[in-house]
């Protein structure tokens, strides 16, 4: 069975698990209220990170760098996000895990590492032919596209 589809179906059963076990130690109402302030902080942070994240990925284009880095920095947030959204303290965990930056910096590289990342310079190969000219439509001309069949 694929590791994937293993955390898909244990994750749930975990998280209700612990929050009945801490529901049972602390309490209904102080779990509850636990869970809606990891969210809250959590989302709090988000913003923060994000907007610094956004931030250095523009800095990065208008240097003409790809902002490969922040990109998968981005994808890191966003997953970030729902799963601090999700309730559940594993899911708090590994949220907050991808939200503080130094782990979020080491994941994103490993995830940069098995990927292949080609700049537009490259990808267009060599530099087009650029002729530079003045334009004039002559007055008997038509923007219809000319459908008679050559000679």
């Amino acid at each position: 069975m694929a590791p994937w589809l293993v955390i898909f179906f244990l994750t749930p059963i975990v998280e209700m698990y612990l929050l009945i076990e801490v529901g049972g130690t602390i309490g209904t109402l102080p779990t509850i209220a636990l869970v809606m302030l990891t969210a809250v902080i959590g989302v709090a942070l988000l913003r923060r990170q994000g907007l610094a994240t956004l931030t250095r990925g523009l800095g990065r284009l208008q240097r003409g760098e790809v902002p490969a880095q922040e990109m998968a920095e981005g994808i890191l947030l966003a997953i970030s996000g729902a799963l601090l959204l999700t309730p559940g303290f594993v899911t708090d965990a590994v949220g907050f895990t991808f939200l503080l930056p130094a782990s979020r910096v080491v994941i994103a590289r490993r995830l940069l590492a098995k990927v292949t990342i080609i700049g537009a310079q490259s990808a267009a190969g060599p530099a087009p032919t650029i002729i530079e000219g003045e334009f004039n439509q002559r007055p008997d001309s038509t923007d219809e596209p000319d459908t008679t069949p050559p000679d």
